[in-house]
């Protein structure tokens, strides 16, 4: 029996491909649990058409974090932080603050997960940081790190 997975099954097949199963397997275990649907041709359509959506929007979001790279490439955000006497700071400055400056100054939204801070930042100066916005597309930022 030909049927359309709805959901990766372990050891059958991945979501969205049409594979040819037994039918004791088919009706007993993937179309009970509704893991698989019977693959007539309306639902080979609806498959590849999700696909094909599924694609567009991975190409389209590659297109806008390339664009967001070109303009985050070499920009430069002030970050202000609270200093001790000997010029370290009183604790790191994160993904979370970079990501806020990044808001604020350049008003670009960049998720604080995706800045790869190599060291913590504890002491005053200027420091290069990578972001990370999509598969292979990555920009450099200056963080300038001022005593409040």
């Amino acid at each position: 029996m030909k049927v359309l997975l709805e959901q990766d099954v372990k050891g059958t097949g991945k979501k969205g491909e049409v594979i040819e199963v037994s039918d004791g397997f088919a009706r007993n275990f993937l179309l009970p649990h509704k893991l698989a649907t019977p693959a007539d041709a309306q639902a080979v359509n609806a498959a590849s058409i999700q696909k094909s959506a599924a694609a567009h929007r991975k190409f389209q979001a590659g297109v806008a974090a390339r664009d967001m790279a070109k303009q985050l490439e070499g920009a430069a955000v002030t970050v202000k932080a609270k200093v001790g006497e000997n010029g370290h700071l009183f604790g790191a400055i994160t993904g979370k603050e970079i990501a806020a400056a990044l808001l604020e100054q350049k008003k670009l939204e960049v998720d604080k997960k995706k800045i790869a801070l190599v060291d913590p930042i504890r002491a005053l100066g200027e420091y290069t940081v990578r972001v990370s916005l999509y598969e292979n597309t990555f920009a450099n930022v200056k963080v300038i790190v001022e005593k409040c």
